[in-house]
């Protein structure tokens, strides 16, 4: 390129090719020629100044490129607010013109012959992206480069700024660069650091201070707290852990008061002495039957508690109801049943017309249960009254109200209480209400009846077809039998199911549908899961 010093040769250019650049610009200078005498003036300059860039080209000269680049220069330098472009080229200042910095950068030929008079190069505010422009470290003479305030990134090639040995000032701060390895800091000493400010090549100090603060504070306070929160979950709310981390059939108060809904009144259905019945639903969606009993404090009702919870776990048999689990805790112990969306016996007595088939069904199916529980876990008791035992979907008596004392009911105890159930199950409840919370009354007064006016205690509503009347007599025999303590006639368990199985196998024949017709009776009688 033509020196700028060559006063001749750009006076006679900018006097020769006043061009403006636009859109086309490009295309302008493409189309443009020297002129016939460009290589003498050219020859000239070299002659008189071999240190011109373009006198080391290798020749013949590229007069097309020298002379687009000698245009390009002189509208730099206007462009740039050099006072005397024909004179002295000191400056390339295209600060803050992103619309046209971009254009002057894509002018490979300028920046392979940029005039050694260039002594500073202005490219900042111009939105620049990606690595640094390789065009102007052709100007190795620089002494100023200011590249701040663009979003240049990327590795900056040392070896490059090592070729600018005049560079004094350089600023490349508020960009996006990678961080410099320690091994190359060497770099920034030459330079004030106000020069790499904000730009990603030094470390942020104030990162580092928050990642010393993550790892000798924040790392101690999440293991902490990873360690309560496991223990929460282990020992407050297991059910958001995977089944094989769980202790199975244990159930913890917080379990407990998220499916009632904090012990919510509305899942409150049944209540008595030291005792309360929730309806709830775990974390799973499975319905439940939580009894709570409170009156478990000592440590050694606890330990009984817990050792018979771990038996009726065990248990299967279609009329035990399945328990699920147990809560053992200093303020209540409680026991888990799947919950039965169904009828106890009682209300279906007294709401329907059960035919003596489907009343003999019942009574040998809890006799089964009984049966099946006196065998597997005789320490335990249960609840035998027709409001505490349940119907399921198939018709079949559940046995679900299991309690526990700190004294130990007999077998004779357990058969008194299935002497009773009998009664209850062949007996018109309706006479009977009077009975309700009289056990040793009522039983008195079926024997009063026996026998020679049994048939008095019959229900009533059944159809006396067959061998109902004979059957039920039978059946309010065995009842009796069961309910007398003072002498030894009591059955055992094996003789009751026998005989219970004979009655039934040579029963009329007739709907075993517990769902039987509905009868109207008085607003005291409700359809109700337990009481």
């Amino acid at each position: 390129m033509a020196s700028i010093s060559a006063t001749s040769l750009l006076f006679f250019l900018g006097m020769w090719c006043p061009l403006t650049f636009t859109g086309t610009v490009i295309e302008d200078l493409n189309n443009l020629q020297p002129p016939s005498d460009f290589n003498s003036i050219i020859t000239n300059n070299c002659h008189s100044n071999p240190s011109l860039r373009y006198c080391s080209a290798t020749n013949p000269f590229d007069l097309h490129e020298i002379f687009k680049s000698t245009i390009v220069a002189s509208h730099l330098c206007n462009i740039s607010n050099n006072p005397n472009c024909v004179e002295s080229f000191p400056e390339i200042n295209l600060r803050g013109q992103p619309k046209v910095a971009p254009l002057y950068l894509s002018f490979t030929f300028f920046w392979k012959f940029c005039p050694l008079s260039i002594l500073s190069i202005d490219l900042a505010n111009n939105s620049l992206k990606g690595s640094i422009p390789g065009e102007i470290f052709y100007c190795s003479q620089i002494q100023e480069l200011d590249l701040s305030h663009n979003h240049l990134s990327g590795d900056i090639v040392l070896d490059k700024f090592s070729g600018l040995e005049n560079l004094t000032f350089l600023n490349l701060s508020y960009n996006e660069f990678s961080e410099i390895k320690i091994s190359d800091r060497h770099f920034f000493e030459r330079f004030n650091s106000s020069s790499f400010v904000h730009s990603g090549l030094l470390p942020n100090h104030q990162r580092f201070r928050i990642k010393a603060f993550l790892l000798l504070v924040g790392f101690p306070v999440s293991v902490v707290l990873m360690v309560v929160f496991c223990g929460w979950l282990c020992f407050w709310r297991p059910d958001f852990l995977p089944d094989f981390l769980r202790r199975k059939h244990r159930f913890t108060p917080s379990i407990l008061k998220a499916a009632t809904n904090g012990f919510s009144k509305r899942n409150l259905v049944g209540n008595a002495r030291n005792v309360s019945i929730y309806r709830g639903v775990l974390r799973d969606g499975n319905e439940v039957k939580i009894e709570i009993y409170w009156d478990m404090k000592s440590g050694v009702n606890r330990t009984r508690f817990v050792e018979k919870c771990k038996i009726l776990v065990q248990l299967c048999h279609t009329n035990v109801v399945p328990v699920m689990g147990w809560c053992d805790h200093r303020k209540f112990s409680a026991i888990i049943s799947e919950w039965i969306n169904s009828e106890n016996i009682e209300t279906w007595l007294l709401n329907t017309i059960p035919p003596w088939k489907q009343r003999l069904k019942l009574i040998l199916g809890v006799a089964a249960g009984v049966r099946y529980l006196h065998e597997e876990c005789p320490e335990i008791v249960y609840d035998l009254k027709s409001r505490s035992i349940l119907l399921s979907e198939d018709g079949e008596p559940l046995i679900t109200r299991f309690k526990f004392h700190d004294h130990r009911r007999g077998s004779s105890k357990k058969t008194y209480k299935f002497g009773v159930f009998i009664l209850e199950m062949v007996a018109d409840k309706k006479e009977l209400e009077d009975f309700e919370n009289r056990e040793s009354g009522f039983v008195d007064w079926v024997k009063m009846q026996y026998p020679d006016n049994i048939e008095s205690v019959i229900d009533k509503r059944m159809k006396n077809a067959g061998n109902v009347v004979e059957q039920a007599i039978e059946v309010i025999r065995l009842g009796l039998m069961c309910t007398d303590l003072s002498t030894s006639r009591q059955p055992n368990w094996e003789q009751i199911c026998n005989l219970l199985s004979n009655l039934y196998s040579m029963a009329a024949p007739g709907s075993l549908d517990h769902k039987t017709s509905r009868v109207k009776r008085g607003e005291g009688h409700t359809h109700a899961h337990h009481r």
